[in-house]
């Protein structure tokens, strides 16, 4: 079973729940989504499979929603193209495979996959 994980190898929570991926699994798919951005059609399947709303794959603390975005009105069409515009704001790490997909935070919920 392949399984693939959005990964920001910056992020400590991130390099854990690959760490943690390793010990179950050889087949993961590493994709640096800082370098390699999603497109509109991308994240919007990937906010689907996680089953949650655009809102709730934002990071919150991050200074450009803050400085943004933080006191706007924004549709979810308007959430899901300031994620693709500035990637940071997507939370991490996002774990996807045949079973379905979960943010890794905490890094226990990986587990709900393997």
């Amino acid at each position: 079973m392949q399984t693939i994980i959005y990964h920001n190898p910056r992020c400590r929570k991130s390099r854990e729940a690959l760490d943690l991926l390793k010990k179950h699994t050889n087949n993961i798919t590493i994709v640096e989504y800082l370098k390699k951005p999603f497109s509109t059609k991308e994240l919007t399947g990937l906010i689907h499979k996680l089953k949650l709303q655009p809102i709730e794959l934002i990071r919150k603390t991050e200074a450009v929603w803050k400085e943004s975005y933080k006191e706007k009105s924004l549709s979810d069409e308007d959430l899901i193209q300031a994620m693709i515009k500035h990637p940071k704001l997507i939370e991490r790490p996002i774990i996807v495979n045949e079973k379905g997909a979960v943010v890794g935070r905490p890094v226990d919920k990986v587990l709900k996959l393997v």
